[in-house]
Protein backbone atom coordinates (compact mmCIF):
# COMPACT_ATOMS: atom_id res chain seq x y z
CA UNK A 1 0.00 0.00 0.00
CA UNK A 2 1.45 3.34 -1.05
CA UNK A 3 1.83 6.08 1.47
CA UNK A 4 -0.16 9.22 0.57
CA UNK A 5 2.78 11.39 1.59
CA UNK A 6 4.93 9.78 -1.11
CA UNK A 7 2.51 10.69 -3.87
CA UNK A 8 2.38 14.32 -2.76
CA UNK A 9 6.19 14.48 -2.58
CA UNK A 10 6.51 13.19 -6.15
CA UNK A 11 5.01 16.39 -7.53
CA UNK A 12 7.51 19.07 -8.47
CA UNK A 13 7.26 22.36 -6.64
CA UNK A 14 7.32 25.53 -8.73
CA UNK A 15 10.73 27.23 -8.71
CA UNK A 16 9.55 30.84 -9.19
CA UNK A 17 10.01 31.92 -5.59
CA UNK A 18 13.55 30.56 -5.43
CA UNK A 19 14.43 32.03 -8.80
CA UNK A 20 13.14 35.41 -7.64
CA UNK A 21 15.45 35.31 -4.64
CA UNK A 22 18.44 34.30 -6.75
CA UNK A 23 17.90 36.98 -9.39
CA UNK A 24 17.18 39.64 -6.77
CA UNK A 25 20.52 38.84 -5.12
CA UNK A 26 22.28 39.38 -8.44
CA UNK A 27 20.42 42.65 -8.98
CA UNK A 28 21.41 43.79 -5.49
CA UNK A 29 25.08 42.98 -6.15
CA UNK A 30 25.07 44.90 -9.42
CA UNK A 31 23.27 47.83 -7.77
CA UNK A 32 25.96 47.97 -5.09
CA UNK A 33 28.68 48.16 -7.74
CA UNK A 34 26.90 50.76 -9.86
CA UNK A 35 26.07 52.98 -6.88
CA UNK A 36 29.62 52.70 -5.53
CA UNK A 37 31.04 53.66 -8.93
CA UNK A 38 28.65 56.59 -9.37
CA UNK A 39 29.33 57.82 -5.85
CA UNK A 40 33.05 57.70 -6.47
CA UNK A 41 32.98 59.20 -9.96
CA UNK A 42 30.55 62.11 -9.56
CA UNK A 43 30.71 64.69 -6.78
CA UNK A 44 26.98 65.51 -7.04
CA UNK A 45 25.96 61.89 -6.66
CA UNK A 46 28.50 61.45 -3.89
CA UNK A 47 26.88 64.30 -1.97
CA UNK A 48 23.40 62.85 -2.61
CA UNK A 49 24.52 59.49 -1.18
CA UNK A 50 25.60 60.93 2.17
CA UNK A 51 22.70 59.83 4.37
CA UNK A 52 24.83 59.73 7.52
CA UNK A 53 27.81 62.08 7.62
CA UNK A 54 30.29 59.93 9.62
CA UNK A 55 30.14 57.14 7.01
CA UNK A 56 29.96 59.40 3.97
CA UNK A 57 28.46 58.13 0.69
CA UNK A 58 28.76 54.53 1.82
CA UNK A 59 25.63 55.03 3.92
CA UNK A 60 23.55 55.94 0.89
CA UNK A 61 25.13 53.26 -1.29
CA UNK A 62 24.27 50.49 1.16
CA UNK A 63 20.80 51.76 2.04
CA UNK A 64 19.80 52.20 -1.61
CA UNK A 65 21.30 48.81 -2.47
CA UNK A 66 19.17 47.13 0.19
CA UNK A 67 16.06 48.96 -1.05
CA UNK A 68 16.77 47.90 -4.65
CA UNK A 69 17.43 44.30 -3.61
CA UNK A 70 14.25 44.03 -1.53
CA UNK A 71 12.09 45.80 -4.13
CA UNK A 72 13.36 43.57 -6.95
CA UNK A 73 12.83 40.47 -4.81
CA UNK A 74 9.27 41.56 -3.97
CA UNK A 75 8.36 42.33 -7.59
CA UNK A 76 9.91 39.14 -8.97
CA UNK A 77 8.35 36.98 -6.24
CA UNK A 78 4.92 38.44 -7.02
CA UNK A 79 5.41 37.94 -10.76
CA UNK A 80 6.76 34.38 -10.53
CA UNK A 81 4.68 33.09 -7.60
CA UNK A 82 3.57 29.53 -8.31
CA UNK A 83 5.31 29.42 -11.70
CA UNK A 84 8.21 27.50 -13.13
CA UNK A 85 10.89 29.65 -14.73
CA UNK A 86 14.11 28.85 -16.58
CA UNK A 87 16.29 28.44 -13.51
CA UNK A 88 19.50 27.87 -15.48
CA UNK A 89 19.03 31.14 -17.34
CA UNK A 90 18.11 32.98 -14.12
CA UNK A 91 21.19 31.58 -12.39
CA UNK A 92 23.42 32.63 -15.28
CA UNK A 93 22.03 36.17 -15.30
CA UNK A 94 22.38 36.39 -11.51
CA UNK A 95 26.00 35.23 -11.72
CA UNK A 96 26.79 37.83 -14.40
CA UNK A 97 25.20 40.53 -12.23
CA UNK A 98 27.26 39.31 -9.27
CA UNK A 99 30.42 39.54 -11.39
CA UNK A 100 29.48 43.07 -12.48
CA UNK A 101 28.98 44.08 -8.86
CA UNK A 102 32.29 42.53 -7.83
CA UNK A 103 34.15 44.20 -10.70
CA UNK A 104 32.68 47.61 -9.91
CA UNK A 105 33.52 47.41 -6.20
CA UNK A 106 37.05 46.13 -6.80
CA UNK A 107 39.35 49.20 -6.90
CA UNK A 108 41.27 48.29 -10.08
CA UNK A 109 37.97 47.79 -11.92
CA UNK A 110 36.54 51.06 -10.66
CA UNK A 111 39.76 52.91 -11.47
CA UNK A 112 39.85 51.40 -14.96
CA UNK A 113 36.36 52.67 -15.74
CA UNK A 114 37.18 56.12 -14.35
CA UNK A 115 40.42 56.39 -16.31
CA UNK A 116 42.61 56.65 -13.21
Amino acid sequence: MANTNESSMDKDLPNGAGAAAILAAGIGCAALGVLALLGDAFKGIQNFLIFYKPTGPLSGVTILTIVIWLASWFVLAQKWDGRDVALTRIGTVAFVLLAVGLFLTFPPGMDLLQGK
